[in-house]
Protein backbone atom coordinates (compact mmCIF):
# COMPACT_ATOMS: atom_id res chain seq x y z
CA UNK A 1 0.00 0.00 0.00
CA UNK A 2 1.37 3.39 -1.03
CA UNK A 3 0.32 6.74 0.33
CA UNK A 4 0.88 8.49 -2.99
CA UNK A 5 1.05 6.79 -6.38
CA UNK A 6 2.57 9.09 -8.99
CA UNK A 7 1.96 8.47 -12.68
CA UNK A 8 4.76 10.05 -14.70
CA UNK A 9 8.46 10.50 -14.04
CA UNK A 10 8.99 14.03 -15.34
CA UNK A 11 9.75 17.14 -13.31
CA UNK A 12 6.25 17.35 -11.82
CA UNK A 13 6.14 13.69 -10.83
CA UNK A 14 9.62 13.57 -9.32
CA UNK A 15 9.05 16.82 -7.41
CA UNK A 16 5.83 15.35 -6.02
CA UNK A 17 7.78 12.32 -4.81
CA UNK A 18 10.34 14.54 -3.09
CA UNK A 19 7.66 16.49 -1.24
CA UNK A 20 5.74 13.33 -0.41
CA UNK A 21 8.79 11.61 1.03
CA UNK A 22 9.76 14.67 3.03
CA UNK A 23 6.27 14.62 4.52
CA UNK A 24 6.82 11.04 5.68
CA UNK A 25 4.66 9.38 3.04
CA UNK A 26 5.41 6.26 1.04
CA UNK A 27 5.51 7.16 -2.64
CA UNK A 28 6.07 5.37 -5.91
CA UNK A 29 6.71 6.87 -9.36
CA UNK A 30 5.43 4.87 -12.33
CA UNK A 31 7.05 5.76 -15.67
CA UNK A 32 6.59 3.87 -18.92
CA UNK A 33 9.70 5.20 -20.68
CA UNK A 34 12.70 7.04 -19.25
CA UNK A 35 12.63 9.19 -16.15
CA UNK A 36 13.04 12.92 -16.71
CA UNK A 37 10.36 13.80 -19.24
CA UNK A 38 10.75 16.26 -22.09
CA UNK A 39 13.48 18.31 -20.42
CA UNK A 40 15.97 15.46 -20.90
CA UNK A 41 16.39 16.41 -24.58
CA UNK A 42 17.22 20.05 -23.75
CA UNK A 43 20.96 20.62 -24.05
CA UNK A 44 21.09 23.59 -21.71
CA UNK A 45 18.56 24.90 -19.17
CA UNK A 46 19.12 28.53 -18.20
CA UNK A 47 15.70 29.62 -16.93
CA UNK A 48 15.37 27.60 -13.73
CA UNK A 49 15.72 29.87 -10.66
CA UNK A 50 18.90 29.35 -8.70
CA UNK A 51 20.61 27.26 -11.38
CA UNK A 52 22.42 29.44 -13.92
CA UNK A 53 23.04 26.63 -16.38
CA UNK A 54 22.50 22.87 -16.41
CA UNK A 55 21.82 20.25 -19.06
CA UNK A 56 18.34 18.77 -19.12
CA UNK A 57 19.69 15.28 -18.53
CA UNK A 58 21.75 16.39 -15.52
CA UNK A 59 18.78 18.27 -14.07
CA UNK A 60 16.57 15.19 -14.43
CA UNK A 61 19.18 12.83 -13.01
CA UNK A 62 19.68 15.05 -9.97
CA UNK A 63 15.92 15.23 -9.42
CA UNK A 64 15.52 11.45 -9.63
CA UNK A 65 18.51 10.83 -7.34
CA UNK A 66 17.06 13.25 -4.80
CA UNK A 67 13.68 11.50 -4.81
CA UNK A 68 15.19 8.00 -4.57
CA UNK A 69 17.63 8.99 -1.82
CA UNK A 70 14.66 10.22 0.20
CA UNK A 71 13.06 6.80 -0.17
CA UNK A 72 10.79 7.13 -3.19
CA UNK A 73 10.24 3.89 -5.10
CA UNK A 74 10.21 3.70 -8.89
CA UNK A 75 8.85 1.25 -11.42
CA UNK A 76 8.95 1.14 -15.20
CA UNK A 77 5.34 0.34 -16.00
CA UNK A 78 2.75 1.25 -18.63
CA UNK A 79 -0.28 2.54 -16.71
CA UNK A 80 -3.52 1.32 -18.25
CA UNK A 81 -6.02 2.88 -15.87
CA UNK A 82 -7.13 3.76 -12.34
CA UNK A 83 -10.09 2.42 -10.40
CA UNK A 84 -11.55 2.97 -6.95
CA UNK A 85 -11.62 0.26 -4.29
CA UNK A 86 -13.48 1.81 -1.38
CA UNK A 87 -11.33 4.70 -0.17
CA UNK A 88 -8.33 3.27 -1.96
CA UNK A 89 -7.19 3.89 -5.53
CA UNK A 90 -5.81 1.07 -7.64
CA UNK A 91 -3.34 2.03 -10.36
CA UNK A 92 -3.57 -0.60 -13.06
CA UNK A 93 -0.59 -1.37 -15.29
CA UNK A 94 0.15 -3.91 -17.97
CA UNK A 95 2.06 -5.94 -15.38
CA UNK A 96 0.42 -5.53 -11.96
CA UNK A 97 -1.70 -3.33 -9.69
CA UNK A 98 -0.61 -0.71 -7.18
CA UNK A 99 -2.99 0.15 -4.30
CA UNK A 100 -2.64 3.78 -3.18
CA UNK A 101 -4.41 6.14 -0.81
CA UNK A 102 -4.02 8.99 -3.33
CA UNK A 103 -2.87 9.36 -6.92
CA UNK A 104 -1.06 12.20 -8.67
CA UNK A 105 -1.32 12.11 -12.46
CA UNK A 106 1.75 13.77 -13.97
CA UNK A 107 1.59 12.12 -17.37
CA UNK A 108 2.81 15.16 -19.31
CA UNK A 109 2.36 15.93 -22.98
CA UNK A 110 4.08 15.20 -26.23
CA UNK A 111 4.70 17.92 -28.77
CA UNK A 112 2.95 17.51 -32.09
CA UNK A 113 5.74 16.88 -34.60
CA UNK A 114 6.21 18.05 -38.16
CA UNK A 115 6.79 14.49 -39.31
CA UNK A 116 9.81 15.21 -41.48
CA UNK A 117 12.83 12.94 -41.69
CA UNK A 118 15.46 14.86 -39.67
CA UNK A 119 13.16 16.26 -37.01
CA UNK A 120 14.05 13.82 -34.23
CA UNK A 121 17.74 13.70 -35.18
CA UNK A 122 18.15 17.49 -34.98
CA UNK A 123 16.00 18.10 -31.91
CA UNK A 124 18.30 19.97 -29.56
CA UNK A 125 20.62 20.80 -32.46
CA UNK A 126 18.57 23.62 -33.89
CA UNK A 127 15.06 22.22 -33.59
CA UNK A 128 13.18 23.26 -30.46
CA UNK A 129 9.64 23.05 -29.15
CA UNK A 130 10.06 25.80 -26.54
CA UNK A 131 10.97 29.34 -27.57
CA UNK A 132 11.16 30.66 -24.02
CA UNK A 133 13.51 27.79 -23.09
CA UNK A 134 15.90 28.01 -26.02
CA UNK A 135 15.36 31.36 -27.73
CA UNK A 136 18.30 33.11 -26.11
CA UNK A 137 20.70 30.59 -27.69
CA UNK A 138 19.82 32.06 -31.11
CA UNK A 139 20.58 35.67 -30.28
CA UNK A 140 21.50 37.58 -33.45
CA UNK A 141 20.67 34.65 -35.75
CA UNK A 142 17.87 33.82 -38.18
CA UNK A 143 15.16 31.39 -37.09
CA UNK A 144 11.83 30.01 -38.27
CA UNK A 145 8.68 29.48 -36.20
CA UNK A 146 6.27 26.87 -37.57
CA UNK A 147 2.60 27.30 -36.69
CA UNK A 148 -0.36 29.63 -36.91
CA UNK A 149 -1.98 29.66 -33.47
CA UNK A 150 -1.40 31.87 -30.47
CA UNK A 151 1.59 29.83 -29.29
CA UNK A 152 3.37 30.34 -32.63
CA UNK A 153 2.54 34.06 -32.63
CA UNK A 154 3.77 34.48 -29.06
CA UNK A 155 6.93 32.53 -29.86
CA UNK A 156 7.62 34.76 -32.86
CA UNK A 157 7.19 37.90 -30.76
CA UNK A 158 9.47 36.53 -28.04
CA UNK A 159 12.15 35.49 -30.52
CA UNK A 160 12.03 38.82 -32.33
CA UNK A 161 13.59 40.36 -29.22
CA UNK A 162 16.67 38.15 -29.60
CA UNK A 163 17.00 37.07 -33.19
CA UNK A 164 18.16 38.88 -36.30
CA UNK A 165 15.24 37.56 -38.37
CA UNK A 166 12.15 35.52 -37.53
CA UNK A 167 10.26 33.73 -40.31
CA UNK A 168 6.75 32.79 -39.22
CA UNK A 169 5.69 29.85 -41.39
CA UNK A 170 2.03 28.79 -41.57
CA UNK A 171 0.29 26.32 -43.85
CA UNK A 172 -2.80 28.51 -44.29
CA UNK A 173 -3.09 31.98 -45.83
CA UNK A 174 -4.14 33.54 -42.54
CA UNK A 175 -3.35 32.86 -38.89
CA UNK A 176 -5.63 31.12 -36.41
CA UNK A 177 -4.29 33.16 -33.50
CA UNK A 178 -5.50 36.49 -32.16
CA UNK A 179 -5.71 39.26 -34.74
CA UNK A 180 -4.24 41.74 -32.25
CA UNK A 181 -1.10 39.63 -31.95
CA UNK A 182 -0.81 39.44 -35.73
CA UNK A 183 -0.91 43.23 -35.87
CA UNK A 184 1.86 43.45 -33.29
CA UNK A 185 4.04 41.17 -35.39
CA UNK A 186 3.36 43.13 -38.56
CA UNK A 187 5.05 46.10 -36.91
CA UNK A 188 8.22 44.14 -36.11
CA UNK A 189 10.81 44.88 -38.79
CA UNK A 190 12.57 41.55 -38.23
CA UNK A 191 9.46 39.33 -38.53
CA UNK A 192 8.45 37.99 -41.93
CA UNK A 193 5.27 36.00 -42.60
CA UNK A 194 5.61 32.95 -44.86
CA UNK A 195 2.03 31.86 -45.54
CA UNK A 196 0.49 28.95 -47.44
CA UNK A 197 3.69 26.99 -46.91
CA UNK A 198 4.41 23.61 -45.41
CA UNK A 199 7.68 22.14 -44.17
CA UNK A 200 9.01 19.53 -46.58
CA UNK A 201 12.43 18.91 -45.05
CA UNK A 202 15.01 20.22 -42.58
CA UNK A 203 18.39 21.15 -44.08
CA UNK A 204 21.54 20.17 -42.18
CA UNK A 205 23.31 17.05 -40.99
CA UNK A 206 24.54 17.79 -37.48
CA UNK A 207 22.95 21.23 -36.98
CA UNK A 208 19.98 22.99 -38.57
CA UNK A 209 21.08 25.06 -41.56
CA UNK A 210 17.73 25.75 -43.20
CA UNK A 211 14.19 24.65 -43.97
CA UNK A 212 12.85 23.36 -47.28
CA UNK A 213 9.29 24.64 -47.75
CA UNK A 214 6.56 23.97 -50.25
CA UNK A 215 4.30 26.73 -51.54
CA UNK A 216 0.82 25.21 -51.42
CA UNK A 217 -0.54 27.59 -54.05
CA UNK A 218 2.14 27.22 -56.70
CA UNK A 219 3.44 23.79 -55.75
CA UNK A 220 7.03 25.07 -55.86
CA UNK A 221 9.67 24.22 -53.26
CA UNK A 222 11.89 26.91 -51.78
CA UNK A 223 14.46 27.15 -49.01
CA UNK A 224 15.03 29.62 -46.20
CA UNK A 225 18.37 29.57 -44.40
CA UNK A 226 17.97 29.55 -40.61
CA UNK A 227 19.94 28.33 -37.60
CA UNK A 228 16.88 27.35 -35.59
CA UNK A 229 13.41 25.95 -36.13
CA UNK A 230 10.80 26.39 -33.41
CA UNK A 231 7.89 24.00 -33.82
CA UNK A 232 4.63 25.37 -32.38
CA UNK A 233 1.87 23.26 -33.91
CA UNK A 234 0.31 22.00 -30.70
CA UNK A 235 0.73 19.59 -27.80
CA UNK A 236 -0.90 16.23 -27.20
CA UNK A 237 -1.73 15.42 -23.55
CA UNK A 238 -1.11 11.84 -22.48
CA UNK A 239 -4.43 11.43 -20.68
CA UNK A 240 -6.42 9.06 -22.86
CA UNK A 241 -6.43 6.20 -20.35
CA UNK A 242 -7.89 8.50 -17.66
CA UNK A 243 -10.74 9.94 -19.74
CA UNK A 244 -13.39 7.79 -18.02
CA UNK A 245 -11.98 8.40 -14.55
CA UNK A 246 -11.38 12.17 -14.30
CA UNK A 247 -12.85 15.02 -16.31
CA UNK A 248 -10.87 16.35 -19.27
CA UNK A 249 -11.33 19.54 -21.27
CA UNK A 250 -12.08 19.55 -25.00
CA UNK A 251 -8.35 19.38 -25.81
CA UNK A 252 -7.76 16.36 -23.56
CA UNK A 253 -6.11 18.14 -20.61
CA UNK A 254 -7.18 17.13 -17.10
CA UNK A 255 -9.49 19.67 -15.50
CA UNK A 256 -7.77 20.68 -12.27
CA UNK A 257 -7.81 23.75 -10.08
CA UNK A 258 -4.76 25.67 -8.90
CA UNK A 259 -4.47 23.28 -5.94
CA UNK A 260 -4.18 20.48 -8.55
CA UNK A 261 -7.40 18.74 -7.45
CA UNK A 262 -9.29 16.87 -10.17
CA UNK A 263 -12.94 15.89 -10.38
CA UNK A 264 -12.14 12.65 -8.53
CA UNK A 265 -11.55 12.92 -4.73
CA UNK A 266 -8.04 11.86 -3.80
CA UNK A 267 -6.75 12.22 -7.35
CA UNK A 268 -4.59 15.18 -8.34
CA UNK A 269 -3.00 16.36 -11.59
CA UNK A 270 0.38 18.06 -11.87
CA UNK A 271 2.44 19.50 -14.68
CA UNK A 272 1.74 19.89 -18.37
CA UNK A 273 -1.07 17.30 -18.42
CA UNK A 274 -3.50 19.59 -16.57
CA UNK A 275 -5.41 22.69 -17.62
CA UNK A 276 -3.18 25.74 -17.14
CA UNK A 277 -1.93 28.85 -18.90
CA UNK A 278 1.83 28.42 -18.51
CA UNK A 279 3.74 25.20 -19.10
CA UNK A 280 7.35 25.61 -18.03
CA UNK A 281 9.90 23.68 -15.98
CA UNK A 282 9.25 25.94 -12.99
CA UNK A 283 5.47 25.49 -13.14
CA UNK A 284 5.86 21.71 -13.41
CA UNK A 285 7.99 21.68 -10.25
CA UNK A 286 5.50 23.98 -8.51
CA UNK A 287 2.61 21.70 -9.46
CA UNK A 288 4.46 18.69 -8.09
CA UNK A 289 4.92 20.38 -4.73
CA UNK A 290 1.32 21.62 -4.58
CA UNK A 291 -0.15 18.25 -5.58
CA UNK A 292 1.95 16.32 -3.06
CA UNK A 293 1.00 18.62 -0.19
CA UNK A 294 -2.66 18.45 -1.23
CA UNK A 295 -2.42 14.64 -1.27
CA UNK A 296 -0.91 14.68 2.23
CA UNK A 297 -3.78 16.87 3.42
CA UNK A 298 -6.29 14.49 1.85
CA UNK A 299 -4.68 11.49 3.56
CA UNK A 300 -4.83 13.27 6.91
CA UNK A 301 -8.59 13.63 6.49
CA UNK A 302 -9.24 9.99 5.57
Amino acid sequence: MYDIGIIGGGTAGMTAAIYGQRAGKRTIILENMSFGGQIVSTHNVENYPGIASVSGSEFSTNLLDQAVNLGAETAVEQVTGIRDDGEMKIIETSGKEYPCKTVIIASGVTHRHLGVEKEIKLTGSGISYCATCDGAFFRGRDVAVIGGGNTALEDAEFLSNYCNKVYLVHRRDEFRGDASMVEVLKKRDNVEFVLSATVKDIIGETMVEGVLLNNKKTGEDFQINVAGVFVAIGQIPQNQVFSDYVKLDSAGFILASEDCMTSRPGVFAAGDCRTKEVRQLTTAAADGAVAALAACKYIAGM
